[in-house]
């Protein structure tokens, strides 16, 4: 089980960051990278193909509440890995589908092992064990995942038109399961290291204390302000990755220029990330998430400029890259500094529902306005819920001591 640790293992770290690449890669990016091949290869819609990332991450929202509450009595560790082996079984059946009803079950199975073993449950695992000394290991993992995109992109278009998108699919399946599993099995048992055997570790709750400061928590108007904000920020991002490729073919970019920017994307990520790590002293939370917000907006008004200029496409997929890098570290940080660590695997999970169900309405909500609008009405909604993103995160930049 899991109790603080005043050393973080810097191996376990690098490897948890290892895993959690591979795991976006298999379980999120590869929707984008392979959406052109899909649609080509089975003749489905764009809304069709869609369907399969909603249903998988509002599977995940529902059991992201169950996982935290595992992550609060000690299982981790089992999380993490058994998430990772059920995410390759299930990016390996999406490989053998010939209907949609096989797709749509294929992606709901990664639903489940997107709740266990994908940023939620590792950091709040971090927060669990490391406690104040989470934040940087948080941002060690973010640094490396940020690269999650730039492998998928690329690879999985690549392989896709070199063997065919069942071979693509297939490589993810194995990065999974021969990759992402045994790291974050090492990763655990690591930063396990000197616990003593059965006993209930230091710093976890019991469920009836875990439940108590759920409740209290979720009386706050901090906790649904900060899930609002956060819900439309991966709303957007994801309504805007699931469409890069057909977004930027219709902005007037060649097919290259547009696998060469969606892949832009996870570089920029990181470069937020150091950002925030270098200026740390300087640069708090209420600070950093002004500049998340900012770049967020500015990024679709970027990316309605490029209808009149292609390589604007770049500006746009440096400023979202940025925006949705600096989210992965406030999330969970922001969380536990307004709300508190104690049940922290709880407060985390319900969160989460929000940014899940707003990423997993993206891509079809993005399917219907792209059929419907074309590329300037998915513009429009990304606008939009940066917009109300902000208006939600105010008050809480506005609270005393906020960083």
């Amino acid at each position: 089980m899991d109790r603080p640790t005043p050393r973080p293992d810097a191996t376990a770290i690098w490897l948890l960051a290892v895993a959690q690449t591979l795991g976006y890669a298999g379980l999120f990016y590869i929707f984008g990278a392979l959406l052109l091949s899909w649609e080509a290869a089975l003749g489905w819609s764009k809304t069709t193909l869609a369907l399969g990332p909603t249903l998988s991450l509002l599977v995940s929202a529902s059991v992201a509440p169950f996982a935290g509450r595992l992550v609060d009595r000690g299982w981790s560790v089992e999380l993490l890995t058994g998430g990772t082996a059920l995410g390759a079984l299930a990016v390996a059946s999406l490989s053998l589908v010939t209907m949609p009803a096989q797709y749509l079950a294929a992606w709901a199975l990664m639903g489940v092992a997107h709740a266990a073993c994908l940023y939620e449950v590792c950091f709040a695992f971090l927060i669990r064990r490391l406690g104040p000394q989470a934040r940087p290991a948080i941002v060690k993992v973010t640094l490396v995942a940020g690269f999650a995109s730039t492998i998928a992109f690329p690879v999985g278009a690549g392989l896709a038109e070199g063997f065919g998108w069942r071979a693509a699919v297939a490589v993810f399946a194995l990065a999974l399961a021969c990759g992402a599993a045994p790291a974050n099995w090492v990763a655990g048992k690591r930063l396990r290291r000197g616990q003593p055997p059965g006993r209930r570790p230091p710093g976890t709750e019991t469920p009836e204390e875990a439940r108590a400061a759920f409740r209290a928590a979720r009386r706050l108007p901090a906790f649904w302000l900060l899930a609002t904000a956060f819900g439309l920020v991966a709303a957007n991002h994801a309504m805007l990755v699931s469409f890069f490729l057909p977004l930027f073919a219709e902005r007037g970019a060649s097919p290259a220029m547009a696998v060469a920017a969606a892949a832009t994307v996870g570089p920029f990520q990181v470069a937020g990330r150091l950002l925030l790590t270098l200026g740390e002293a300087r640069i708090g939370a209420r600070r950093a998430t002004s500049v998340m917000l900012a770049s967020l907006l500015l990024a679709a008004v970027v990316l309605w400029l490029s209808g009149l200029a292609p390589a604007l496409i770049f500006a746009f997929a440096a400023l979202q890259g940025v925006a949705v890098g600096l989210m992965s570290i406030l999330r969970p940080v922001l969380t536990a500094e307004t709300l508190g660590q104690r049940g922290f695997g709880a407060i985390s999970g319900a969160i989460a529902m929000a940014p899940l169900l707003g990423t997993a309405a993206a891509p079809f909500i993005g399917a219907l306005a792209f059929e419907g609008a074309g590329g300037q009405g998915l513009i429009v909604l990304a606008v939009a819920m940066a917009v109300v993103a902000v208006a939600c995160a105010v008050p809480l930049l506005r609270r005393p001591g906020a960083g």
